[in-house]
């Protein structure tokens, strides 16, 4: 059997959730989405996640037809229509359908779906032994271009540098901003540790304010570990003692070379594994149920 779909109030077969060829999410990527993550029949951070939803909409001027709590049960429902404690959730919220111009006025109704399946994006054998990345040409999208801080539909930033990744024959890239600073991989936030101090780059350095990645700072800080928000460079990978990406799809994972050079002994290091096992733990006991146990 295949999937049900939440879709504008109904929950329906996969094969029936369509939406208009004229909405404008798929004319111009005009709307926001959220990827969350069930486990161990609880969502995790489902709070923050619908939080971060409506914040991206109102900067973008989009009236989402459903209060955060009912958009929360939404999440909640499909999980337990498909039957799943475990599962990769993608929310979206579009400008509707339209017509063939720009202006979103023309859009009288916003577009709202829930997908709960499931999402791998790296295989086993890498959170064991680790990233190779490179960093690419392709610059995050400047603050006063398409804000990294909302998580829109327009992804073709992050696609352009997905496909310099796979070009450069490795799973994921460092993206620069427009300064030369770090600022994340096409899809997830980036740490390094130097000196036993937890790094990474601050929102206004061009990037996605992550769910993963507060909640790594959160635990960092719980355990006593220095958390330094800060601009670096690519230098700073390079003499970095470790390094790992967070992510809401990617969870925690660990980086061992960049751009051919070795991070640390080039072998995931002890704080990122401390790091990943305090993160899993956590995944077992934050979130809503999804069945009343």
């Amino acid at each position: 059997m295949g999937l049900i779909i939440y879709l504008n109030g109904n929950y329906v077969p996969e094969e029936q959730a369509v939406v208009s060829v004229f909405d404008h999410g798929l004319l111009y990527g005009d709307g926001v989405f959220e990827g969350i993550r069930a486990y161990h029949n609880r969502v995790f951070k489902l709070e923050e996640h619908i939080k971060r939803l409506y914040e991206s909409a109102k900067t973008i001027m989009l009236d989402i037809p459903l209060s955060m709590e009912k958009m929360s049960e939404v999440v909640l429902e499909t999980l337990r229509r498909n039957n799943q404690r475990d599962a990769y959730i993608r929310l979206v919220v579009t400008r509707g359908k339209g017509d063939l111009g720009l202006d979103p006025r023309k859009c009288t109704k916003a577009t709202v779906f829930c997908i709960t399946a499931s999402i791998q994006l790296y295989p086993e054998e890498l959170y064991n032994n680790g990233l190779i990345t490179v960093t690419v040409p392709t610059r995050r999208n400047a603050g006063e271009a398409v804000n990294p801080r909302v998580k829109s539909l327009n992804y073709l930033n992050n696609i352009f540098a997905k496909i310099e990744a796979n070009l450069a024959g490795v799973p994921e890239a460092v993206m620069l901003n427009n300064e030369g600073y770090v600022a994340e991989a096409t899809g997830d936030n980036i740490f390094i540790i130097k000196d036993g101090v937890l790094i990474t780059p601050p929102v206004y350095a061009g990037l996605l304010e992550g769910i993963t990645r507060n909640c790594v700072i959160e635990i960092a800080r719980t355990k006593g570990i220095p958390v330094v928000e800060t601009l670096f460079t690519r230098h700073d990978i390079f003499i970095a003692d470790e390094c790992f990406l967070t992510g809401t799809a990617a969870e925690c994972i660990p980086v061992v070379q960049v751009d051919g050079r070795s991070i640390g002994n080039g072998k995931p290091g002890p704080m990122t594994h401390s790091l990943m096992k305090a993160f899993h733990e956590l995944t077992e006991t934050d979130g809503p149920q999804i069945f009343p146990e």
